[in-house]
């Protein structure tokens, strides 16, 4: 392990106790509201890719929320909330590892940010919304112009709590307790023959293999091996690039012998 991998580790472990510790306090109030606008803008680009429109996104202060829309597949559409939270959160913690990949996970949390201002929220939402905006903006700013690495830290951060608070929004909505108008309720109703707790230790067993899957590929792209190589070309290992189609053809040609001479036999 080197002394990025080093770092990031210890930093993760540091970001899930402050976590664990100041869950339900005033202090991450804000990231809790975060991640509840996360989790209605993936119930929205569930209706998006499905070709159904969304006509309000609203987040309220008691951290619930809402998305209005008509039309979309809406056994997609109903546990995208729940997924989309820990897609999110695994997005930005496997991005986090790099200066490039930070900014591109903070520049698509503005973006969402911005874009869903367009479909009705309410105050509150606007309200999170444009100070997240600016916030992530600035730390954009002061990474390419003053001081780096602070994105990698901020857009770390945002994954962890993002990811943890899914987990634990998760069990306490969907598996310590069974309520009539969650998501796992819904699902429940539009498949009967999995019970809401069933679909909600689904989704929790999916945010931590999420979680988990989102360190890896970080520590994976901060590795020594990795140094000089690509985002993807370091993911895929040296297969993609060794990859030769006239070896791929000798190989078949090679095998296809081999058949042919037992069958002789």
């Amino acid at each position: 392990m080197n002394d990025s991998q080093l770092a990031f580790s210890v930093l993760y472990i540091a970001y899930v106790a402050i976590t664990l510790l100041f869950h339900k306090t005033i202090i991450l109030y804000p990231f809790r509201l975060l991640t509840t606008f996360l989790h209605e803008i993936s119930h929205a680009l569930a209706c998006w890719l499905t070709c159904g429109k969304v006509t309000a996104i609203r987040v309220f202060e008691n951290e619930g929320g809402v998305t209005q829309y008509i039309g979309g597949c809406r056994i997609l559409i109903i546990p995208a909330g729940y997924v989309g939270s820990a897609v999110w959160g695994s997005f930005f913690v496997m991005l986090s590892g790099g200066q490039k990949t930070a900014t591109v996970a903070a520049a698509s949390l503005v973006l969402i940010l911005l874009v869903s201002l367009c479909y009705a929220p309410n105050s509150t939402m606007v309200k999170i919304n444009l100070f997240y905006a600016v916030i992530t903006s600035i730390f954009i700013y002061l990474e390419w112009r003053v001081f780096s690495p602070i994105l990698n830290y901020v857009v770390l951060f945002y994954g962890e709590f993002v990811g943890v608070h899914a987990i634990f929004d998760t069990y306490q909505d969907t598996i310590k307790r069974t309520v009539q108008r969650s998501d796992a309720y819904a699902c429940y109703e539009q498949c009967p023959c999995c019970l809401p707790k069933c679909v909600g230790i689904q989704w929790a067993f999916l945010n931590i293999l999420l979680q988990i899957l989102g360190v890896w590929i970080a520590l994976v792209q901060m590795s020594n091996e990795c140094e000089n190589k690509g985002w993807w070309a370091c993911l895929t290992g040296d297969f993609v690039l060794d990859y030769n189609s006239d070896k791929i053809w000798q190989w078949e040609e090679h095998a296809m012998n081999n058949v042919q001479d037992l069958l002789n036999n």
